[in-house]
């Protein structure tokens, strides 16, 4: 794994409190290695399936960062979800 995310991972179990908080916080067993579980995720990184589960602490500064970077804009031809594209935006088979 990348040891830049490595590291960011790192800092995120530190600024939420550390192993213990963590663990308490995603309703891991404190008593039976809860704590040891996130204590390796500093070292092996946070797992994806848990970021997933759980983006308000995990993936919420990414999101940040991301929407502070240059994305790039969806192409015209792709209309937005939900919409359907006018009959005109339909090129004809070929």
């Amino acid at each position: 794994m990348n040891t830049e995310v490595i590291d960011i991972d790192r800092q995120v179990i530190d600024t939420l409190g550390g192993p213990a908080k963590v663990a308490a916080r995603l309703g891991y067993d404190l008593k039976c290695g809860g704590v040891q579980r996130v204590h390796n995720w500093r070292t092996r990184g946070i797992p994806a399936a848990v970021k997933v589960a759980h983006p308000e602490l995990f993936l919420f500064d990414r999101l940040i960062h991301r929407a502070d970077c240059a994305v790039a804009q969806p192409s015209a031809a792709i209309p937005p979800y939900g919409d359907k594209p006018e009959q005109s935006d339909i090129p004809p088979p070929s």
